[in-house]
């Protein structure tokens, strides 16, 4: 047996993935070591101007867990972590270099990353060669494929996949072409880790029983229009309204623009209701806590899930629709977690005492299992037999919105074009009349969701 010390290194980027990893270890999810490293990354398009993991409110609850923390842009300046990797010649030298400068020795390592797909996770993984590799899910994601053919002298290095129970009975699809086992975080210690946050965040100026809006920046990602994004925050502000609240607070996400809040200030006093724009960097966790909101309304955020599952919150989601729209290419990997809040969260402007059947956390199941085969079918082509059992008895008007026609003719699944209508997608004269005619049906939609 190797008498050679044992070093941990955890990686993370948010501090829900910090309070991921410091639930993880209370609940003793990780074997003992020697030492124990955070490594923070902060993969904002700008880091310069973006607040640092270890500045936000409530992290010196959490840094007690590690024996130091360490800063992976510190290490790799001038490059950004998004977009620095090694040249395979120059992997040794960097772990040589890393050893050195992190004071590792010859002790053994072993890594903890999220989103092991792409850099820093990746760029990391290259430079530890000999390292065993636990991944970690900060989100909704982990229960989509994964987003890119992983190398196997990667993938062969994952023991695990440590993730939130967010939607009960749902496992995750997230490497497993590798066969990497799941293990669940226990719910209670992601809990009493988040109440060790509200409890350092300070004070906060909300009202308790108000409506919380969580608001997302998902002009940056190219999914949405500035305009569109602003809009969408209207609507859930004049939702919350419909339904009976006075008293609003908005949580514009850390890198928004703030004019997007004076317009949301505007539409306030023209409703005449209280709203607070909270500035302050704290998880929306914090505040169900804090606040104990009425009604959490959002977008696609993961939060909407935590606030249901975990605290027995009120959720709503908006605009789900036009993002399972707008999604390009279907492989993108937020496909699933706006298929999941879509599916299991109840529609902000539905007011009709009729609400849709939503699915259940046990049904939802044949959804993601049929997106993930549609998503990445070279990657999960043991998904194909749910797929064409959901699709039989499934697809019908409203499911139609996860899915597309092309793309289930291209994998050869039920909903595709009939074999007999072929010949339309060569015919000129029908191509240009079916662009047209989804022109149209754009602009209704957006009309629809927008208006």
């Amino acid at each position: 047996m190797s008498t050679r010390p044992r070093t941990q290194i955890f990686v993370a980027s948010t501090l829900y993935g910090a309070a991921t990893l410091a639930a993880a270890l209370d609940a003793d999810c990780f074997a003992p070591a020697d030492r124990r490293l955070l490594l923070l990354s902060n993969n904002a398009t700008t880091p310069e101007t973006t607040a640092s993991l270890d500045t936000m409110p409530g992290f010196g609850r959490l840094r007690g867990r590690f024996d130091r923390v360490l800063s992976w842009n510190e290490t790799i300046s001038p490059f950004h972590p998004g977009g620095w990797s090694p040249r395979s010649d120059d992997a040794p030298l960097w772990e040589r270099h890393l050893r050195l400068l992190w004071g590792l020795g010859d002790d053994h390592v072993e890594l903890v990353v999220e989103s092991i797909q792409v850099n820093p996770a990746l760029a990391i993984a290259q430079l530890f060669p000999d390292a065993p590799i636990d991944v970690y899910a900060d989100g909704l994601m982990s229960y989509g494929p994964t987003r890119n053919k992983l190398d196997p002298l990667i993938g062969t290095r994952i023991n695990r996949l440590l993730h939130l129970d967010l939607v009960p009975g749902l496992e995750p699809l997230l490497l497993t072409e590798f066969d990497v086992a799941t293990q669940t975080v226990p719910t209670d210690a992601f809990t009493g880790v988040l109440t060790e946050l509200a409890d350092a965040s300070g004070p906060l100026d909300v009202p308790e029983g108000g409506a919380l809006l969580l608001g997302q920046y998902l002009s940056a990602l190219g999914i949405l229009t500035p305009e569109e994004e602003e809009e969408l925050h209207v609507r859930m502000v004049r939702g919350a309204v419909a339904r009976g609240h006075r008293e609003i607070v908005f949580k514009p996400h850390p890198s928004a623009p703030a004019r997007w809040s004076r317009l949301l200030e505007r539409e306030a006093e023209e409703l005449d209701i209280a709203l607070t724009v909270l500035d302050t960097p704290v998880l929306a966790e914090v505040l169900y806590r804090r606040m104990r909101p009425a009604l959490v309304v959002g977008c696609f955020s993961t939060a909407l899930l935590t606030a249901s599952t975990f605290y027995g919150l009120p959720t709503a989601r908006t605009g789900t629709g036009l993002l399972l729209e707008r999604l390009t290419p279907y492989q993108n990997s937020n496909r699933v977690p706006v298929t999941l809040v879509d599916a299991l969260v109840p529609d902000l402007g539905d007011t009709t005492g009729h609400p849709r059947a939503l699915a259940s956390p046990e049904s939802v199941g044949g959804l993601v299992a049929a997106v993930g085969y549609a998503m990445q079918h070279q990657i999960c082509p043991q998904l194909r037999p749910a797929a064409e059992r959901y699709l039989s008895a499934h697809l019908d008007t409203y499911t139609w919105r996860y899915f597309k026609r092309r793309r289930l003719t291209a994998l050869a699944l039920p909903g595709a074009i009939p074999s007999q209508l072929s010949f339309i997608p060569r015919n000129a004269t029908v191509r240009r009349v079916a662009r047209q005619a989804r022109a149209v049906q754009r602009r209704l939609k957006k009309r629809a969701v927008f208006g």
